[in-house]
């Protein structure tokens, strides 16, 4: 079954007049976090893509760039995201929610700032008011100064790629510092870790471009080619 099926079946426990947000006090359980995860991107996404003023096609494609979606279930991420645009409450609301929804710490909430960072930047600008929406909820979700940067490394073209920021080390950190940051990344980005975080097999492509930009820092780095870490 589609997670987007699945996401289908949980809005329709919505009661009249609830909030999309009210979800995530439910979705608590590893199953239902899943589609907890695909409703919190498409959520956020819709509150970050007014963040600059503008709401454009190249944004509302972008959870193509995030999900994997099957043909006949763009009808379910359309009301997913329409939901979030006309409820009242502001993305900080949603943010907290989200948080107390995975828990402190929870590996899935950098992944979902990567999916929002490709929705931010998928009309090929980066504006200010992005910038600081990000940022906020990065703060909101936990997340130290140095993950935050490296997210953005990975997605902003003019943003400053400092390799030790993407892997999360001290600048000018030992390379053998450097290489266990590089190889535990490595690892953490397969396909087979991530579905264990609880991300839907749709939206496994999130790990592309973390696994190119962490590659790259280490090449960087070490002055020579990445060999596949262990």
């Amino acid at each position: 079954m589609s997670v987007w099926t699945r996401v289908t079946e949980t809005l329709a426990r919505l009661k009249g007049g609830e909030a999309l947000s009210t979800l995530f006090d439910r979705l608590r359980t590893p199953p239902e976090k899943t589609v907890g995860f695909a409703i919190a991107t498409v959520a956020l996404g819709a509150k970050i893509a007014k963040a600059d003023g503008l709401v454009t096609r190249n944004e509302v494609a972008a959870f193509r760039e995030v999900f994997i979606i099957p043909d006949g279930e763009e009808a379910n991420v359309a009301r997913v995201y329409d939901l979030a645009r006309q409820d009242v409450a502001g993305f900080e609301d949603y943010a907290q929610r989200i948080r107390r929804m995975f828990g402190e710490g929870a590996a899935q909430l950098a992944d979902l700032l990567e999916g929002l960072f490709h929705i931010a930047v998928a009309d090929g600008d980066y504006h200010p008011e992005e910038n600081q929406f990000l940022n906020a909820v990065a703060r909101i979700f936990g997340l130290p100064e140095h993950e935050f940067l490296r997210i953005r490394a990975e997605f902003v073209p003019d943003a400053e790629r400092d390799p030790y920021d993407v892997l999360g080390v001290p600048h000018g950190a030992p390379v053998e510092e450097a290489r266990k940051a590089w190889r535990a990344l490595v690892r953490e980005t397969h396909p087979d870790r991530l579905m264990a975080h609880g991300l839907p097999e749709e939206c496994l492509r999130l790990a592309e471009k973390r696994l190119i930009a962490v590659n790259q820092a280490w090449e960087h780095i070490s002055g020579g080619s990445p060999r596949p870490a262990p």
